[in-house]
């Protein structure tokens, strides 16, 4: 495999993060609950003193504009932070108890030795025709379709979802990484739309707004996307495995997880508060992108089952343990079963 490390700007500064922990209710009623073991049932019963330190904060924007917010029926200390490398920080700086973020994540969290569990997953439907990613193409650089990619200088992220993609896609094209040139850089903020604009590398995989902003930054000169025809839409929630042992914590976040399930649905069912409370006024994006977001999401999909989340997840494990040299494990060691059908009950309103 051909490695090339530039060095490149916007990488994580993750030092203190803890301080970006905007408290809205008083630690000091932070703890310890009885004990629980992993075979037991979560209680129905919450205790209003348990605190929750949530970084999640599409689903707090959801509360606040919906007015379910002032209903959790325990306390929670909010995290304005987002994404794998800032919610393992946090975790390995105990100033979370839980995160939400992409499939691959929970996956690193596990193989650097941090114990989570997934309480809650998200997809998308008909994923393949609502991707999160497409593929930015370089101006002047060739590459119609994946076919194309022989050869080329990839962005690659290996902690990251954006990672997971691009080994995926090669894997799709019959190519291996040494048909490639993978140089590894995080993706944050714009630095693969510039690193793709200016040549920097030939193809990177651009999420979300990401797209319409390399097009109009770079389309004039050249610059393209392509689809991958993958499905790249898992989402969770994770926790320290020690929230788990905690019986309080363990009902309040089952609690949470019926919250959050009918935000994601709330969201949905009201674009227009949605669109400006939190992709304008929240995230400073215009209303165009937030209407563009909006659309690409299409409508959720929050399982009741499972079994299909955790195989294809064991898929994505096995592949980056060959690609990236990583130990083999167990997938389903990292879900929590006991919160399987939460979420998809609170929409279909069973829990009440």
């Amino acid at each position: 495999m051909r490695l090339h490390r530039p060095n490149t700007r916007g990488r994580l500064v993750l030092a203190a993060i803890a301080v970006a922990v905007v408290t809205t209710a008083c630690s000091s009623a932070n703890g310890q609950g009885p004990s629980l073991d992993s075979d037991e049932p979560i209680p129905n019963k919450v205790d209003k003193d348990t605190v929750l330190r949530i970084g999640d904060p599409e689903t707090q924007t959801a509360l606040e504009l919906s007015g379910q917010i002032d209903k959790l029926p325990f306390k929670v200390e909010w995290a304005n932070l987002s994404g794998g490398p800032q919610t393992s920080e946090a975790f390995r700086a105990d100033a979370l108890d839980v995160g939400a973020v992409a499939d691959i994540p929970p996956l690193f969290a596990h193989w650097t030795g941090l114990d989570v569990k997934i309480v809650a997953a998200q997809f998308r439907k008909d994923p393949v025709h609502h991707p999160i990613y497409q593929l930015g193409v370089a101006p002047g650089v060739d590459v119609k379709s994946l076919d194309d990619l022989r050869g080329k200088k990839i962005a690659y992220s290996p902690g990251q979802a954006q990672g997971a993609l691009v080994l995926r896609v090669l894997a799709k094209a019959g190519l291996e990484q040494d048909d490639v040139e993978l140089v590894e850089m995080a993706s944050t903020e714009d630095v693969y739309v510039d690193a793709v604009g200016s040549g920097q590398v030939d193809v990177a995989p651009l999420g979300g707004v990401l797209n319409r902003t390399y097009l109009a930054k770079y389309g004039d000169e050249g610059g393209t996307t392509i689809t991958h025809g993958l499905r790249d839409d898992p989402f969770h929630l994770y926790v320290q495995s020690s929230v788990l042992d905690d019986a309080d914590k363990a009902a309040a976040l089952k609690e949470y997880v019926k919250y959050w399930a009918r935000a994601q649905q709330w969201m949905r069912d009201h674009p227009q508060e949605w669109i400006k409370g939190y992709y304008v006024d929240h995230e400073g994006l215009s209303e165009a992108d937030g209407k563009y977001l909006f659309k690409a999401f299409g409508q959720v999909d929050i399982p009741a089952s499972w079994d299909d989340v955790i195989e294809r997840h064991q898929e994505t494990a096995d592949l980056l343990a060959k690609e990236q040299d990583r130990e083999e494990f167990d997938v389903e060691d990292i879900y929590d079963r006991r919160y399987e059908a939460v979420g998809a009950k609170a929409l279909q309103g069973a829990d009440r």
